[in-house]
């Protein structure tokens, strides 16, 4: 295993020229009011989690830095969208739908031009895969196009007027105000997206935060951004949360708040907003989503699954498997099986193929997880993978834990990284208790055949977890199912149409069905004289 770790960081000199940062790249620019400003102040420097061979050591990476800005520019991109916005009366809320969605696929038809930065800045940044990175941007581009279509048809459903008791209305969804948008590091280009472009193409206006992570790989869209809607519509501020973002929710000027990340720091940031009851929250927070596999199971296809499932990009992810509970009747045979799986991961730099381990992006992870390991072992678990937990500089090899309890932290918390323990379990109320019990509730995955003790599962989780996975990973596609969450995992529900209608509220005009008050209406749709009122149809 050591001379396994001792290959995966390279030589400089080694890597595809193709994919080489040769100069770091120094940022200054940030978007304001339709205008790219050059910050002259402190920059953040971006470390890449590659290390790089130097002699008989190790060197990080430096890929280049972001500008530190402070609340000042903050609440100046915040009155930049305020404006914008204008309580509702602004260019862009009042604008017809047709006309918003030109300008959004402007923008996606510059974005698809820069993929390949974004890609090679995915790789570098957050040691995401090339084949991961390239998914990435191209789910982050279709799920545009499946938003315009949403957008569409909820649009055409809207041209209509109803009739209902004697009266008469029209009932269409229109935006909330100004949206502040923060997206997690481990899809800084998808997951952001998928609230940046609900939330503007209902009507809002935006000031974006990119990811603590994955940040410099918005740099090649900025212009984009500039270019393709009316100044103050979409504004990106960098710096430090704690001064730009708390900023920006101390002046109660925030209508819509859509964060990805720990609900810690999502609890902590709505706190500090003046009028909590006038904030709508659409959340992506913390899970511990765990697979029971049951002594009928497919136990190759669950090998499978969870091997996908806990350990894709580095089990990074919120949706990934955090926990496996295991029936005692097969759990030496699931455990061989899942670690000659293991064995099979390839680890290594983004850009090599085939690699299926990189190094970690989070500073301090590795700490992390090594003490969690500690604690499962000082509370009777074993690391029963060859070379299970072994680690050099940012890069962690999967940990796989056996039997964990309880006892151990690993049992609770959501380790965001490659350790995987395992539980044996006789009784099916011991899975069920702690899916019950959890503080998290997004999904569930079960493997089994037998479709009683499946559907009795399926009728124990159904109130505890926003998704039941059958014989297959925790996952969030397709974009279309509803993407949610109980209890402390999530706040609103995510998918193309969800989205739509989470940036949005339902208004109406309605009257009494007189005939001068048809003839009214008529008079008003048949003149154009309202965007409101309208029966145009979108083709």
């Amino acid at each position: 295993m050591s001379q396994i770790l001792e290959h995966v960081f390279p030589v400089e000199n080694t890597i595809p020229e193709q994919y080489e940062i040769a100069e770091p790249l120094d940022q200054r620019e940030y978007l304001i009011n339709g205008e790219l400003k050059i910050w002259n102040g402190n920059l953040n420097p971006v470390a890449s989690p590659v290390f790089l061979k130097k002699g008989n050591g190790y060197e990080q990476k430096i890929i280049g830095s972001t500008p530190l800005l402070t609340s000042k520019e903050s609440l100046e991109a915040l009155d930049a969208a305020a404006n914008a916005y204008n309580l509702g009366q602004g260019l862009w809320p009042t604008m017809s739908v047709t006309e918003r969605i030109e300008h959004i696929e402007n923008f996606l038809a510059a974005m698809r031009k820069k993929r390949t930065e974004v890609v090679k800045l995915l790789m570098w940044e957050i040691g995401k895969t090339l084949k991961d990175s390239e998914k990435e941007f191209d789910r982050t581009c279709d799920y545009i196009v499946d938003t315009i279509k949403a957008y569409k048809d909820l649009d055409r459903n809207s041209a209509k007027l109803v009739e209902e008791q004697g009266f008469m209305a029209q009932i269409r969804r229109v935006p909330l105000g100004v949206a502040l948008c923060m997206g997690p590091y481990n899809y800084p280009l998808n997951e952001t997206f998928t609230t940046l472009f609900p939330a503007l193409i209902m009507g809002n206006t935006v000031v974006f935060k990119p990811a603590k992570y994955g940040v410099l790989l918005i740099r090649p869209l900025l212009e984009a951004f500039r270019d393709s809607f009316p100044p103050g519509v979409i504004n990106i501020i960098y710096g430090r949360g704690r001064e730009t973002v708390g900023a920006l929710m101390e002046s109660g000027k925030i209508d819509v708040f859509a964060f990805i990340g720990t609900n810690k720091g999502a609890n902590d940031l709505k706190k500090l907003h003046p009028k909590p009851h006038r904030l709508k929250s659409i959340l992506g927070l913390d899970a511990k989503n765990p697979a029971i596999v049951l002594e009928d199971a497919d136990i190759n296809n669950a090998v499978t699954e969870c091997i996908t499932g806990s350990l894709s990009f580095n089990g990074q992810r919120c949706t990934a498997l955090k926990i496996v509970f295991v029936h005692k009747s097969i759990i030496d045979s699931f455990i061989q099986k899942f670690n000659a799986e293991v064995k099979k991961l390839k680890p290594g730099m983004p850009w090599d193929s085939g690699v299926g381990l990189t190094p970690l992006p989070e500073p301090g992870k590795v700490d992390y997880l090594r003490n969690l390991v500690e604690d499962a072992k000082n509370n009777g678990a074993k690391v029963v993978n060859e070379g299970g937990g072994e680690y050099l500089n940012s890069f962690f090899y999967p940990a796989v834990l056996y039997p964990v309890n309880n006892k151990m932290k690993i049992y609770y918390e959501e380790q965001f990284g490659p350790v995987v323990p395992i539980v044996a379990f006789e009784n099916d109320d011991e899975p069920i208790n702690y899916v019950v019990n959890s503080n998290y509730g997004q999904q569930v995955s079960v493997f089994g055949t037998d479709s009683k003790r499946v559907a009795k599962y399926v009728d124990a989780f159904v109130n505890q977890v926003g998704r039941i996975n059958l014989n297959s990973q925790s996952q969030r596609g397709p974009d279309t199912f509803p993407f949610n969450g109980r209890k402390d995992s999530a706040e609103g529900t995510l998918s193309v149409a969800d989205a739509l209608r989470v940036f949005s509220i339902r208004t109406l005009v309605a009257t009494k069905n007189t005939e001068a008050n048809k003839q009214m209406l008529g008079t008003i749709i048949r003149n154009r004289e309202s965007a409101f009122l309208s029966t145009d149809y979108i083709i």
